[in-house]
C-alpha cells in the first residue's frame, strides 16, 4: 500500500465545492475518485487538506489516497490530467510517508481573495474576483485588519454548520491587503479557517472600506463573539487556495 500526495489547481465555478456529495452534483472529489476508479476498477478515496466550497478555487490544494500500484509518480499525473475535465489539473503527484494525511498533517493554509473595484465589471475576470462598484478606502481597511493578526477567538467570522462545529479560536499569522490598478488583493495566512471565515472576514472590510461600519470595528466585532454585529459573506468566486504547508 502507497501514499500518494497530489498537488492540485482547480476553478470552483461549476462545482458544488470538493466534497464527495450524495446528490450527484459535480464535485472536486468526485472527478478525482472517478478517474482513479477507472486506474483501479474499485473506489479509491481522495482526502483533501480542507473542503472548499461551491464556487471557490484552488491554486494549491493538497489531497492523498492510498492504493496498491506500481505505477511511477510521473506517469499516474499523466492518467489525472488525461482523464480529468479542463477545469482541474494535477500539478504534482509524490509518494508520501504513509502516516501523511492531507487534512491532519497540514499547519499552515493561505488563501487570497481577489476584488474588481471600480464603475464597471469585467467579463474577462468575471469567475475569478468580486466586482465591488463602491469606492474604498484601501489605507483604512489595511488598518483594520491588524486586528485580526494574532490568536483570536473567530466567532463573529464563522458560519454555523453542524458538520463542523469546534473551537473558534484560530491563529492568523498575516493579513496583507494590496491594490494594483483596479484589483485589490486580500491574502491571509493562518493555521485553520472556520467555516467561511476568510469570506467574512474580507466582506467585512470591504464593508468598512466602503464606510458602512466606523473605524475600529474590527475590533469591536472580535470582541462581540457574535456572528450577527459582522459584515455579510464576500461572493465565492473570489477566494482561492493558494498553498497548504505541512
Amino acid at each position: 500500500m502507497r501514499t500518494f500526495k497530489l498537488t492540485l489547481e482547480y476553478d470552483g465555478t461549476d462545482f458544488s465545492g470538493w466534497q464527495l456529495q450524495s446528490n450527484a452534483k459535480r464535485t472536486v472529489q468526485g472527478e478525482l475518485e472517478a478517474v482513479l476508479f477507472r486506474l483501479f476498477k474499485k473506489r479509491v478515496v481522495v482526502i483533501g487538506s480542507g473542503r472548499t466550497d461551491s464556487g471557490v478555487h484552488a491554486r494549491g490544494q493538497v489531497a492523498h489516497f492510498r492504493a496498491v500500484s506500481d505505477m511511477p509518480c510521473d506517469e499516474l499525473q499523466r492518467a489525472f490530467n488525461f482523464n480529468l475535465p479542463v477545469d482541474i489539473t494535477v500539478l504534482k503527484v509524490e509518494e508520501a510517508d504513509s502516516k501523511f494525511h492531507a487534512q491532519l498533517s497540514a499547519r499552515r493554509k493561505t488563501y487570497s481573495y481577489t476584488v474588481l473595484n471600480r464603475a464597471y465589471p469585467s467579463a474577462l475576470l468575471r469567475r475569478q474576483c468580486c466586482f465591488f462598484p463602491r469606492k474604498l478606502n484601501v489605507a483604512l481597511m489595511k488598518k483594520e485588519a491588524a486586528a485580526f493578526v494574532g490568536c483570536r477567538d473567530f466567532s463573529s467570522f464563522a458560519n454555523v454548520d453542524p458538520s463542523r462545529r469546534g473551537d473558534a479560536v484560530r491563529t492568523i499569522y498575516s493579513l496583507q491587503i494590496s491594490k494594483r490598478a483596479d484589483l485589490v488583493r486580500f491574502v491571509i495566512e493562518s493555521d485553520g479557517f472556520l467555516y467561511k471565515m476568510v469570506r467574512n472576514i474580507v466582506g467585512t472590510l470591504l464593508e468598512i472600506g466602503s464606510g458602512r461600519f466606523p473605524p475600529g470595528s474590527a475590533v469591536r466585532m472580535l470582541s462581540a463573539r457574535d456572528r450577527r454585529v459582522a459584515g455579510i459573506a464576500a461572493v465565492s468566486r473570489g477566494l482561492c487556495l493558494e498553498n497548504v504547508k505541512y
